[in-house]
């Protein structure tokens, strides 16, 4: 005998914790359970007869999964109940087969959590974006667009202080066009008496959450400067997100919020952690570029004692012979052929040396042309010279066959990387000797500056690799080569003296190359990492 139900099937509709409809084959809502009732946020009145959300053909196919779905085959629509309000409803249709006119559709409330997960991707993909991206205002355009889209707001703007400090500048929105002149009528707002509440948040280092920020500000006669570009959005809460770096304020994120949108508690944290990623961002291109300046320094410095060691001594030593000659002159009587010859040999000879030291200091200065034009063994040799004229090291260059297949880019980094280390001979090393070698091997460039000089790092613990004490220099030798999937190791030389060794995979030759093109005419495809081939008419433009 079969039990009868507990409770009616009915009653179980009706009691259901998620919403169910029953809607007609022209989409309309012919009847809800209270739930579902409560779901679309209207009076049952004016949902019955109404135009449904829900796509109910057979054919349609579920939403494609999400990186945090989990294989459901539901459906996702948007449903507004009012402006400003947009509900996102997860839901399964199914035709009743008593009467296939009607369909049955359950159906429950994902904002919040697909919101959840646009967050989590906005995180991940501004994340993404700064491992890859060199400028910081097309980064942090990027994190605008992010923030902006994730939670459907009107306008994010990002403004940073400058190095003083003192005065505010945008370096990424979304939203807003360009207006060039927006903080100069910014500043005539403030003038006129408007509250700048982004102040507010700088200064104390909180977020300010001011809600009708709009109706505020159209009111108040002090925002007339800037009253029409704030209108070209649909706006009307702000809150200001501060930046922090080290503790410390450095700009903030303006939100401009949609109409109806409320600032939860939920929505601020990711606004925070979105601020925090600005904050990386910026910290980061700081440090960055004041590296790049101690470099600028330092190179100046290098240059200036390379000047001043070699070619201002050589030059000086000129025209002292010049002077000698004009002494010699000056007696009136016949000068010694001999002595003639011996200063015009020693003139002659002072002279090359310059032209040398200024030939290779040229090429350190355009290593990329140097490569280009005489190829990578010229530009190294010209370096050898220069640095054994103006230091008597002794220098042996071994360098085998079918270098010209470095050019390029990758040619310049080799010649920095190889440039580097022969610095540091000089500068640290006390060295009499040095040997470069430079090798083809299958598919790799192979590559070793060793000196018979002081070993100058300190011996790691577990094998003989060194911790060198790095600075600007050897981290970017290691940067250059890791930019081609190489590697650069630095080691204490067998009894005295130290090795540097490059290994760096060649790129692929392409099949057009191979068939004729000059290898000048490739180029490297940054968002592959493949190598093209120009054809003759891009080459021609």
């Amino acid at each position: 005998m079969t039990a009868s139900p507990a409770v009616s099937w009915a009653r179980l509709a009706l009691d259901a914790p998620d919403g169910l409809a029953v809607v007609s084959a022209d989409g309309r809502f012919v009847q809800l359970n209270p739930a579902g009732v409560r779901l679309c946020g209207r009076p049952e009145q004016e949902l019955i007869g109404a135009e449904a959300p829900f796509a109910l053909a057979q054919d349609d196919e579920a939403e494609p999964l999400g990186l945090f779905d989990d294989g459901s085959t539901e459906h996702v629509t948007t449903w507004c109940p009012e402006p400003g309000v947009r509900r996102e409803f997860a839901y399964r249709a199914q035709r009743l087969p008593t009467d296939p006119s009607l369909t049955v559709v359950s159906f429950r409330d994902v904002t919040d959590e697909r919101q959840r997960w646009r967050r989590i991707a906005a995180i991940a993909r501004t994340a993404a974006k700064f491992a890859r991206e060199c400028s910081l205002p097309a980064l942090l355009d990027a994190l605008a667009s992010e923030v902006m889209k994730a939670d459907e707001l009107a306008g994010v703007q990002i403004l940073t202080l400058d190095e003083a400090g003192r005065h505010l500048r945008i370096m990424g929105a979304a939203g807003f066009t360009h207006l060039p002149d927006f903080f100069d009528r910014l500043l005539t707002c403030q003038r006129r008496g408007a509250a700048l509440r982004m102040l507010d948040a700088l200064r104390t280092g909180r977020p300010v959450v001011v809600p009708n920020r709009w109706e505020e500000i159209q009111t108040n006669p002090g925002w007339d400067p800037l009253r029409s570009y704030l209108s070209e959005l649909k706006w009307d809460a702000f809150a200001s997100i501060p930046l922090k770096i080290r503790g410390t304020p450095a700009g903030v994120i303006n939100v401009f919020f949609a109409p109806g949108q409320a600032v939860t508690k939920r929505r601020l944290e990711f606004l925070r952690a979105m601020a925090e990623q600005a904050a990386i961002a910026v910290d980061h291109a700081t440090l960055l570029q004041r590296e790049r300046d101690a470099a600028r320094r330092e190179e100046r410095q290098r240059i200036a004692r390379d000047l001043h060691d070699s070619i201002v001594q050589q030059v000086f030593s000129i025209s002292m012979l010049a002077k000698s000659m004009e002494v010699l002159g000056s007696r009136g009587g016949a000068v010694p052929s001999e002595q003639v010859r011996r200063i015009a040999d020693e003139v002659g000879t002072l002279s090359q040396t310059v032209l040398a030291d200024l030939r290779a200091m040229v090429h350190e200065l355009r290593p990329r042309s140097a490569a280009e034009l005489d190829g990578l063994e010229e530009a190294v040799r010209a370096l050898v010279d220069s640095t054994a004229n103006r230091t008597g090291l002794n220098f042996v260059v071994d360098i085998g066959p079918g270098l010209e297949r470095v050019r390029g880019e990758l040619a310049e980094d080799v010649y920095r990387i190889v440039s580097e280390a022969v610095h540091n001979v000089v500068k640290h090393a006390e060295a009499e000797n040095v040997t470069i070698r430079m090798r083809l091997h299958g598919e790799r460039l192979r590559a070793s500056v060793i000196d018979d000089g002081r070993w100058c790092g300190t011996i790691g613990r577990n094998d003989d690799s060194c911790e060198i004490q790095a600075g600007y220099g050897l981290r970017a030798m290691r940067e250059r080569a890791e930019r081609w999937g190489g590697t650069v190791t630095i080691r204490p030389e067998e009894g005295r003296g130290t090795v540097v060794r490059l290994t760096v995979p060649l790129p692929p030759v392409s099949p057009a190359v191979a068939a004729g093109f000059p290898l000048s005419d490739r180029i490297l495809d940054r968002r592959t990492g493949d190598w093209a081939v120009l054809d003759t008419q891009e080459r021609a433009s």
